[in-house]
């Protein structure tokens, strides 16, 4: 783990490339609970957890230091761990979590269809505005090449536009970038903080 200096740098820096409008999420699915006093001497505002557990360990030990996102799959036996924590859940894909969450989410979009990968097929997606949903999220399939994310991230973005959608989660640390020019209002990265 970096000294609290340098994530502090990285982290002014990449906001700086992203803008005012977009919150920069710090993904901590690999930081350990010590790792993220780091994090919060380091100036980092928001996080996003990927796990229920690891969620609510972390948070018995830095409470309301930071604004928690849920980013990982959402189970509905773990909603209530979420709507404890949480101010936003950017991976909603069930109805059952749908129904029992009270905090705010994006509905996450499977565009490419890949049965690896979590999400609701976008024909499915009107389904799901009738719950507390501001906008949508998607991982697009996983390349080395920050531009093979741009058509994902277009499609996304116009889902978006046609339901009425503000919110817009999508782009990690290869292709935030793209992701910002393509109408991200939040990005969630890693490795190009902590590594």
């Amino acid at each position: 783990m970096p000294s609290a200096d340098e994530v502090r740098a990285r982290y002014e820096r990449l906001r700086a490339e992203v803008g005012p409008g977009v919150t920069v999420v710090a993904a901590t699915k690999y930081v350990p609970l010590g790792g993220m006093a780091v994090l919060l001497e380091a100036g980092i505002e928001v996080v996003g957890e990927n796990r229920a557990q690891d969620l609510d360990a972390k948070h018995a030990v830095y409470g309301d230091a930071f604004r928690w996102h849920f980013i990982g799959h959402l189970q509905s036996n773990k909603v209530k761990v979420v709507n404890r924590i949480c101010e936003l859940v950017h991976s909603l894909d069930s109805h059952s979590a749908a129904a029992r969450l009270e905090v705010p989410a994006l509905v996450q979009v499977n565009l490419s269809g890949e049965a690896s990968k979590s999400g609701v097929d976008p024909d499915h997606l009107a389904e799901f505005l009738r719950y507390d949903v501001r906008g949508l999220s998607t991982m697009p399939p996983a390349s080395g090449d920050a531009e093979a994310s741009r058509p994902w991230f277009r499609r996304l973005r116009g889902l978006a536009v046609q339901h009425g959608l503000e919110q817009l989660s999508m782009g990690t640390t290869q292709d935030y970038l793209v992701a910002v020019e393509e109408g991200a209002t939040a990005v969630r990265v890693g490795s190009v903080l902590f590594r």
